[in-house]
């Protein structure tokens, strides 16, 4: 089929990626968030189960003995009741909410590092469209989505059906036991089989991220006509850039033809490049560059120096030292005082000046 305008070829540039970053259009995964959060909550009842659930009975006992109030039966005493529950509730879940807390911002800046953004929260009226909507459900996009969930639903039942299978036994037998014994025992299974589900969980939402990922760069995908707008808007119209180009060029002529004519002497390679170069003690501790140029632009020097009976002297390295190593302004670097200075006294004394 042949490429049309409209086919979205190119790669995002690193303008749009950033620009849809700015956005909150970032690749991510609420489902690793959830199994990261979850696999941190199983591990936080594991490491504060016991806590948790002590906490619990000395809660009921103190409510129930009125321990925590002087008379639990008088409506003034409802106040107090209402507060120490409240200090109880906050003190047996406060770990596991900071521990899953904690969990799920490390996995949301693992997946799309920090940023904060109140762009998305920005109410959207293409959002409300209910045509696209409909569109949306139906799209090839959601039919992916539901093929994707209805296999994670599938696969977990089937582990969680396997290792409810596998521990039957266990489970049979668990009404022979002292019912300490039976709780310590099913909550080892439970334990196991939510750290199974929780690792499962994981591995599919790494591969529900990368899904995310693949998808989001092909939703910035550009056209060939957007990258070239892109470059315009970035780097201007080319008609613009040479209209700029020509006019910091005839800037620069002018100036050097004001500087060419007060300087005491050219430095020339011949031809490549030209360095005007001027000394005033009165001003200046060493001799200064007040205009250089390469190819055209020596060639103008050195046309304007013999109209204004400037010498030209021939010294390569030191005119390719120049140019490269002193910009236009700036006095000359100690390490050529003493070729300059020798150029200067044979131009004064041509002139019959006396060194400055």
């Amino acid at each position: 089929m042949a490429e049309t305008g409209q086919d979205k070829t190119e790669q995002a540039t690193p303008r749009r990626k950033t620009e849809a970053r700015n956005d909150g259009n970032l690749a991510k995964s609420q489902d690793l968030t959830a199994a990261v959060m979850l696999l941190a909550a199983i591990i936080g009842l594991q490491v504060f189960g016991l806590r948790v659930f002590s906490n619990m009975r000395h809660t009921v006992e103190t409510l129930l003995t009125g321990a925590h109030t002087s008379n639990p039966a008088r409506i003034d005493d409802l106040g107090a009741i209402s507060a120490y529950s409240m200090r109880a509730l906050i003190a047996m879940l406060a770990p596991l909410l900071l521990i899953v807390t904690a969990a799920g911002l490390v996995a949301v800046v693992g997946q799309v590092g920090f940023l904060v953004t109140g762009k998305p929260l920005v109410p959207d009226p293409k959002k409300l469209n209910p045509i696209k909507g409909i569109q949306q459900m139906f799209s090839a996009r959601s039919a992916v989505r539901l093929v994707m969930s209805i296999g994670k639903f599938i696969l977990i039942g089937a582990v969680a059906g396997y290792v409810i299978y596998r521990d039957m036994e266990k489970i049979l037998h668990l009404a022979e036991l002292s019912s300490v014994q039976a709780f310590i025992v099913s909550a080892r299974m439970v334990f196991e089989l939510a750290m199974i589900l929780a690792a499962l969980l994981i591995v599919l939402a790494l591969l529900d991220y990368w899904y995310q990922k693949w998808q989001h760069n092909k939703d910035l995908m550009m056209t060939k006509e957007q990258v070239k707008q892109e470059m315009k808007d970035m780097d201007g119209d080319p008609m613009v850039k040479q209209r700029r180009a020509r006019v910091a060029r005839q800037l620069a002529m002018q100036r050097m033809a004001q500087a060419v004519p007060n300087a005491d002497v050219i430095v020339t390679n011949p031809t490549h490049y030209a360095i005007a170069l001027k000394y005033d003690k009165n001003e200046n501790q060493a001799p200064k560059v007040i205009a250089k140029g390469a190819d055209f632009m020596a060639m103008r020097i050195r046309q304007i120096a013999a109209l204004n009976g400037i010498p030209l002297v021939e010294r390569k390295p030191l005119a390719r030292a120049l140019y490269a190593g002193v910009e236009v302004g700036e006095e000359i670097p100690q390490e050529h005082y003493a070729a300059v200075a020798e150029i200067l006294a044979y131009v004064y004394r041509l002139s019959g000046n006396k060194v400055a």
